[in-house]
């Protein structure tokens, strides 16, 4: 009873100590998103309910990513963390309970007679088994609690980091993917241009021959040749780069055969992503659920250094039998038992203690700022992303408006020099500017596939295996 009342009055001020509770910061962007009006609706389909699987048309860049889910190495790394960080939280959150521990043990002793004090040496057996719980903390303070909530949180927090790292090599593969398709096509156009120019070149040369044409048309020919063929090259080197990185973000050799490839003008997909409120993001994105546990997990650690500042309060017990004869080692002649409680208070380690609550706090305040800059970043990349979807649309239209004039203005100067009307150089000039044209289209075809890549990302798309629309 003496002991019960003992711990009564810290049991009643344990009863008023309290964790602050986690409140969420506020959200530190605009209510809406900085995109033009039309392109941030909120009609369509979320990016969290289309499975990647559905979302990407391509059958082999589908088969590339389902590869790299499977091999990359930085996704086994990021798996592995998540064990560790979950073996942590299972020992923090073992303090919280008692650890009982079994025990036997035997001894035989022997004394002589000057040992012993007796007349005759003394021989005795001594025999024991229990169990007993040593140094249990009474978390009155919520130190151990606070701790095991921090283990927790980051625990959490690794998960979503895998999550968010796992969307990330979706959007990584699809972006080298969309690149070595246009690097392909323009390898493509720029052998077709290659021909054409070097059929020119012959016809020059025939031309020349027969004094029909200047040795300056002939070398302008020549240079345009050139131009193209260097153009190729170095067309070539970049798909042979691409794909390379392709290959390590893959993880490894990739199953063949593979499906053909899509053109750059079939990759899009004909859903309306809902781009939805900014405060969405906050359940969709990963990331942002990362920085949310371990900002829990620095607030845990705040409350687990002030808890430090009071008492600890250690409970001692054990029950078992002993006894000099095995035969009657279990019996109620044999009990035994003790109990006990300890109570440290902390002294001359104030400094220390207040040092610890500084750091709690302070990694407390880069956990609110992680936080922030998070959401910041992500409202960033949906609303550029908004941006993309409306005017790189616009773009290639335009671009190819002027691509179809251009073509038609360098068949035009075909015909006007063959008509003898004018110099090759207005040839030259044409062809340029349409191959010039005709690369820049393919690089904003691939910009606005890769954009809505980067939006689907950017909400959330795929950062789980979800089952496709409307399947079983």
């Amino acid at each position: 009873m003496r002991k019960g009342a003992l711990l009564l009055p810290f049991a009643l001020l344990a009863g008023c100590f309290r964790t602050t509770p986690h409140v969420r910061p506020e959200l530190p962007t605009p209510p809406v998103y900085l995109a033009p009006s039309d392109s941030a609706t909120t009609t369509g389909v979320r990016a969290t309910d289309i499975a990647w699987r559905e979302f990407f048309r391509d059958p082999r860049l589908g088969t590339l990513i389902a590869t790299a889910l499977t091999n990359n190495r930085d996704l086994r790394v990021s798996v592995a963390q998540i064990e560790v960080a979950r073996g942590l939280y299972r020992i923090q959150g073992a303090d919280r309970l008692p650890t009982p521990v079994a025990s036997a043990d035997a001894t035989r002793s022997h004394a002589g007679r000057a040992a012993s004090g007796l007349p005759d040496e003394a021989t005795g057996n001594r025999f024991s088994i229990g169990v007993g719980v040593s140094a249990f903390e009474l978390d009155f303070w919520g130190r151990v609690r606070n701790l095991t909530e921090a283990a927790r949180s980051e625990f959490l927090a690794t998960v979503q980091a895998q999550h968010a790292f796992r969307l990330s090599l979706i959007r990584d593969v699809a972006s080298t993917y969309l690149e070595s398709i246009e690097a392909g096509e323009q390898i493509r156009l720029a052998e077709a241009t290659a021909q054409s120019r070097r059929d020119a070149v012959r016809i020059a040369q025939v031309r020349l021959r027969a004094g029909l044409t200047s040795a300056l048309d002939f070398h302008q020919a020549e240079s345009l040749l050139e131009q193209a063929q260097a153009a190729l090259a170095g067309l070539q080197l970049s798909q042979a780069r691409l794909n390379n990185e392709l290959l390590v973000l893959v993880g490894g050799p990739v199953p063949q055969p593979l499906p053909a490839p899509l053109p750059l003008t079939e990759q899009t997909n004909p859903v309306v992503l809902a781009a939805g409120l900014p405060s969405e993001l906050l359940l969709s994105r990963p990331d942002i659920m990362a920085a949310e546990e371990r900002l829990r997990a620095a607030e845990a650690n705040v409350g687990a250094a002030r808890a430090a500042y009071f008492p600890s309060i250690s409970l001692t017990g054990a029950l078992g039998f002993a006894s000099s004869a095995l035969s009657s080692l279990v019996g109620s002649d044999g009990l035994t038992w003790s109990a006990g409680t300890s109570i440290a208070a902390p002294i001359f380690n104030r400094g220390r203690l207040t040092g610890n609550a500084a750091v709690a706090r302070a990694r407390e305040t880069i956990a609110i700022a992680d936080y922030e800059r998070t959401v910041q970043v992500a409202f960033q990349e949906v609303s550029n992303a908004l941006a993309g979807r409306r005017f790189l649309a616009d773009q290639v239209a335009a671009q190819e408006r002027g691509t179809l004039a251009q073509r038609q203005i360098a068949a035009l100067a075909r015909t006007r020099y063959a008509e003898g009307v004018v110099g090759y150089i207005e040839v030259l000039d044409a062809e340029r500017n349409l191959f010039a044209s005709e690369q820049t289209l393919l690089q904003l075809r691939r910009a606005e596939v890769a954009n809505l890549v980067s939006l689907y990302v950017a909400l959330g798309g795929g950062s789980v295996e979800r089952q496709p629309v409307g399947s079983g």
